[in-house]
């Protein structure tokens, strides 16, 4: 049985390395799935490791809590061609009950989120966790479809490109719902220094 599957999966490997070259990711892995980096109610702050980034989201929703969320995040390795980071930082923060739209600045990548909940507006404030690799550049940026698709429903938006790098996001709140629709910011970044820095 076990070389049947082997003979099934390899050519598909095979493929898979050809479009990819030197990427050399597995599968995005949030952990069991009992674990979140939160509890309702309560602030996290959550860091890939050095040289990652955020490649996937998860949370679910609970009116009962205070209308509150659990996430969980995966990380990837950035691509070789990017190199190593040469900055991280914590942008500004997102105030909580308000409509935003962040990118990171000086051309960074979201390698993480820090975040508080506030009971008074059933909320929470958010900080992206950015990093910059050399002088790379963002170019052939989009906005995803929302996340969740309604107010309330569990989300799970997932990187399939590798190429591709969250960069910032926009959200919407509903003040009736006491929830967030996020769209991510995805870019290409160069393979190559450029003098160009977003603010």
């Amino acid at each position: 049985m076990d070389l049947v599957l082997l003979c099934v999966f390899l050519p598909l490997v095979t493929v898979a390395w050809g479009q990819y070259g030197d990427y050399s990711y597995g599968p995005y892995n949030y952990g069991d799935n009992d674990e979140w980096v939160n509890v309702y109610r309560q602030g996290f702050n959550f860091q890939c490791p050095h040289g990652q980034v955020i490649v996937a989201v998860r949370s679910v929703f609970s009116k009962k809590e205070g209308s509150d969320r659990l996430w969980n995040y995966a990380c990837m390795p950035a691509a070789q061609s990017l190199g190593e980071p040469t900055e991280c930082w914590w942008e500004e923060i997102n105030r909580a009950g308000t409509e935003w739209y962040q990118t990171c600045s000086n051309n960074g990548l979201v390698a993480g989120f820090q975040s508080q909940y506030f009971p008074s507006v059933l909320d929470r404030e958010w900080q992206f966790y950015c990093c910059r690799y050399s002088r790379r550049c963002p170019y052939s940026c989009w906005l995803t479809t929302e996340y969740p698709g309604h107010y309330g429903e569990d989300m799970d938006m997932m990187m399939y490109t590798y190429d591709h790098y969250i960069r910032g996001a926009t959200t919407t709140f509903s003040a009736v719902d006491r929830d967030r629709q996020w769209k991510f910011i995805v870019c290409r970044m160069t393979e190559y220094d450029c003098p160009f820095q977003n603010v």
